[in-house]
């Protein structure tokens, strides 16, 4: 549990994967990408798209904040502390699980 009594502890060092039966699809008929989870989907942005799509479980949220960092040519530290937010909520909804 995190130090504010939500969720889990989400670092640099975590890494994160698409929660068992979440899967990321493209919508044709809204022309967009959704996550599909049991009985439920959620419309995302290109950004949640981009930052699902490099959880692959096996690098940590500092190697892939970096990687958008240079990408995007934007401080590492503030693309970090998004990708922490968005863990964190979507950890929260069940729609990610933690590796390690």
């Amino acid at each position: 549990m995190a130090a504010d009594g939500t969720g889990v502890v989400v670092t640099g060092a975590t890494v994160a994967r698409l929660a068992r039966g979440v899967r990321l699809r493209e919508d044709p008929v809204r022309g967009q990408t959704v996550l599909l989870a049991p009985e439920r989907a959620l419309a995302l942005d290109e950004i949640a798209v981009a930052i699902v799509k490099a959880l692959d479980g096996d690098r940590d949220l500092d190697t892939i904040a970096a990687d958008f960092a240079r990408q995007f040519e934007a401080p590492k530290d503030q693309v970090l502390a998004d990708v922490i937010a968005f863990i964190r909520e979507f950890s929260d909804r069940r729609l990610l699980e933690i590796v390690r």
